[in-house]
């Protein structure tokens, strides 16, 4: 008969943080076992929980999925490490619970098990199977609780797709244009190469980066994505490489990382052109060597995790302005793939409206059913500068919207329409340059090609030299358009001796108005290039010339 044999009970009070030392398990084998390896060699989550229903402790996966450390979960109540969408309304070992409560759940050894969600280290709803255990020691006096968490999608074996490559763990398309990028993603999948995704924002490069990790061999490994633009560079450091404890001051126990915590899975490391170049240096080391240098660690420690890269910047124009490393950039470009813009996904508008909108209907959001002819149409001629993301979110905006089971073109916000107002030239003047020298999926390159980033450096100058040409070509169709019309408020200001005063005595406004006027006379009229000078973003600078009336 197994026995548990453990050290003096944590101390209560003003050190309910101090964990419970670690029990031994004897009689079960023919020596002694640590409980805490057993838990920690579990493939689900568990937490060990007291009769008061506070963490006692939590294995090495269950600190993965819920992502908090053991010394931080010790001593807390469980709906503060768990947050369970059931742990505040209706928990099962609540008094009165609805699986009988907390009297009845002590007097058996049945577990309680339901379906439920919890929030894990990205902020994400994860839908998990947990199961609740009364613990009783020897005298089948009540002790406390163990709860197990099971991701649903974990043991749930994967649906065969009726859709077969329009409907790709998540994306959905009819568009030829993401057809090659599909053929790539499963010949990928099945390698350990580093990946880089390239594509603007609000394409899906995050979902195509979960779906390589799901159709690989590390699916059944951990998916950690870390946004490399979201901390400051010395918590940045700290986040992915861990640090031991001492390393600096504050740092009381070891962190592991998030290298670590991707181990035997894959790490996603999202806006990869806002890395810092000091730890540019520290990524490229651990491409290279498979180990990390933990801060305050005194050897390395070798990972075994796959690396996944997403941008919507040009690393390559980040290279040749000193902002990103090249021999990162060639470590990172083993396979290159590029989610084409929703404007060039031929179809994908209607097919992604449709779906949204049932998702939302599916989900009790009011009782629309369809859109109206006339904003059907509006919003397919519609170029989507946000992608998918705007998608979604315009289709959200118009089911709270609208007054009846359509939609229609009032339920429409109104910065869509008024884009649509501007016509062709505010698309062309806020069009993605910077991603259209990216070698796509069905471009002049290969779908090969594309996948495995044979394009050279040369490619993407020459793309770039394009771009340029294509941009003076439209300043000088549009120079009457555009060109006098700046050029006469620009010397009017410049002639207006109110314009010429001290500093001093100017508004902020028109300071600010000053500076836009520069910019755009610097860089010719481009306001893409504007925007950059400035350090603003390209819809930043569109609402302050709308506010100045430069437009």
């Amino acid at each position: 008969m197994a026995n548990l044999t453990t050290g003096p009970p944590a101390e209560k009070a003003g050190n309910k943080n101090i964990p419970t030392p670690i029990p031994v398990i004897t009689g079960l084998l023919h020596g002694s076992v640590a409980a805490a390896s057993l838990l920690d060699g579990l493939p689900v989550g568990v937490a060990l929980l007291d009769t008061e229903r506070r963490v006692i402790r939590i294995n090495s996966r269950g600190e993965a999925l819920l992502g908090i450390g053991p010394d931080q979960a010790c001593g807390l109540p469980c709906h503060h490490v768990i947050r369970s969408s059931r742990c505040f309304k209706d928990c099962p070992l609540a008094p009165g619970g609805p699986d009988g409560g907390l009297v009845e759940a002590v007097s058996t050894t049945c577990p309680i098990s339901h379906d439920t969600d919890i929030i894990d280290r990205q902020r994400r709803k994860v839908p998990v199977r947990a199961c609740v255990v009364p613990l009783h020691d020897e005298k089948g006096t009540h002790v406390g609780y163990m709860e197990v968490l099971e991701e649903v999608t974990a043991c749930a074996a994967p649906a065969p797709s009726a859709a077969g490559d329009s409907e790709l763990e998540g994306f959905i398309s009819h568009s030829p244009a993401m057809q090659p990028l599909f053929s790539a993603m499963r010949i990928i999948a099945e390698t350990d190469s580093t990946v880089l995704i390239t594509g603007e924002t609000g394409t899906g490069k995050d979902l195509l980066a979960e779906a390589i990790h799901k159709a690989s061999g590390r699916a059944s490994g951990p998916f950690v994505k870390v946004n490399c633009g979201a901390l400051p560079e010395h918590l940045l450091e700290s986040e992915l490489f861990g640090h031991v404890r001492g390393a600096f001051t504050g740092a009381v126990s070891d962190k592991p990382g998030r290298f670590r915590l991707a181990a035997g899975g894959t790490l996603f490391l999202t806006e990869i052109g806002d890395l810092p170049l000091s730890l540019q240096v520290k990524l490229l080391t651990v491409l290279d060597d498979q180990c990390i240098h933990p801060l305050g660690a005194t050897r390395p420690v070798t990972v075994d995790v796959r690396i996944i890269a997403a941008t919507h910047r040009n690393l390559e124009r980040m290279v040749q302005e000193g902002r990103f490393r090249e021999d990162l950039l060639f470590r990172l470009n083993v396979v290159r793939l590029h989610v084409p813009p929703l404007r060039e996904r031929e179809g994908d508008v209607r097919l992604l409206l449709d779906h949204f909108l049932r998702r939302m209907a599916s989900s009790g959001k009011r009782g629309v059913q369809s859109f109206t002819p006339e904003a059907l149409k509006l919003l397919c001629e519609y170029d989507w500068p946000g992608n998918v993301r705007e998608l979604r979110n315009i289709v959200e905006y118009a089911v709270h919207f609208s007054s009846g089971d359509t939609i229609g073109i009032p339920s429409i916000p109104k910065s869509v329409l008024d884009r649509i107002e501007q016509g062709p030239q505010l698309r062309a003047e806020t069009s993605h340059p910077a991603q259209r020298s990216l070698p796509a999926p069905g471009s002049s390159y290969s779908a090969h090609d594309s996948a495995y980033g044979t394009s050279s450096t040369h490619s993407h100058t020459s793309g770039r030299e394009q771009d340029e040409a294509e941009s003076r070509q439209h300043n000088r169709q549009h120079e009457g358009q555009h060109g006098r019309q700046f050029d006469r408020r620009h010397d009017a200001e410049r002639d207006n001796p109110a314009q010429r005063n001290d500093p001093v005595f100017l508004s902020w406004q028109d300071k600010e108005r000053a500076m836009i006027l520069d910019a755009l006379e610097r860089t010719g009229g481009r306001r893409q290039q504007a925007a950059e000078l400035l350090g603003w973003s390209r819809s930043t600078l569109w609402r302050k010339l709308n506010s100045h009336g430069l437009v």
